[in-house]
């Protein structure tokens, strides 16, 4: 009786146990990519939303150009931006094809602009300002231009510090003259990190840095481009996120 139920019994399948173990590690890596994925997704979410505090910075704004299509910029507005930057010229000939729609529609819903000029190593500071002078009229309203400095793949051109100031120096001269105020200059960290421009040009100081305030400038920020990332109603794709340092605040 014993014997035959030994005997009748059915034999384990080989290699059972490690197509088992195959499985159940599967399982496993599918739940932990769909975990990193959900992770990911949250961040996207809050990085497309987050802007610093209104509290510790109350003025707010927006970074704008013609990749943010057809801006309605009541929405803008609506969203807490009180003013904009909005991409104007480039280097000695290239001008953003909505740069005078975008100045002309955020005037007319309440929100006050101002020009940034994407500068060039390629090209002389004289052509620069020409181009600048051409397509951005001078304003009383206007906000001081932007001198946005940053590499750019077009560009192979690495000029010395000595004659990058010295030309720097000349653009801003002669824009300041045509818009009759100061201008910023807006230097990217690894630009600032090779050229030192906020060193040697005595100007206020637009950096930028997603999510943490910046400390790579010589002399702290006056604006601060804190998240590229934005997400808001009115404007197709992510915007610049910008706050001003309150007035009187030392940090």
């Amino acid at each position: 009786m014993a014997t035959g139920a030994v005997r009748g019994k059915r034999p384990a399948k080989p290699g059972g146990d490690w197509r088992a173990a195959i499985a159940r590690a599967l399982r496993r890596t599918g739940a932990t990519i769909a975990l990193l994925l959900l992770a990911a997704g949250l961040a996207l979410w809050w990085a497309a939303r987050w802007t610093p505090d209104h509290t510790l910075y109350p003025t707010q704004g927006v970074t704008i150009d013609a990749g943010n299509g057809d801006v309605h910029w009541g929405s803008i507005k609506a969203a807490g931006a009180d003013f904009a930057y909005i991409m104007g010229t480039d280097g000695s000939a290239a001008v953003d094809p909505k740069f005078a729609r975008n100045m002309a529609a955020a005037r007319e819903a309440g929100v006050q602009a101002g020009a940034i000029h994407r500068y060039s190593l390629c090209q002389l500071a004289t052509d620069q300002a020409a181009n600048f002078i051409r397509h951005v009229p001078r304003r009383a309203d206007a906000l001081p231009a932007v001198v946005w400095l940053d590499y750019d793949d077009r560009c192979p051109d690495r000029p010395t510090r000595a004659l990058l100031l010295s030309e720097l120096a000349t653009f801003l001269a002669q824009i300041e003259a045509h818009m009759g105020k100061r201008s910023l200059i807006a230097p990217g960290p690894a630009f600032e990190s090779d050229y030192k421009v906020t060193q040697g040009i005595a100007r206020t100081t637009w950096l930028r840095r997603d999510f943490f305030e910046p400390d790579y400038g010589a002399h702290p920020w006056a604006m601060w481009q804190a998240n590229n990332y934005v997400r808001v109603s009115g404007a197709e794709g992510t915007v610049g996120w910008n706050v001003l340092r309150p007035q009187g605040e030392q940090r």
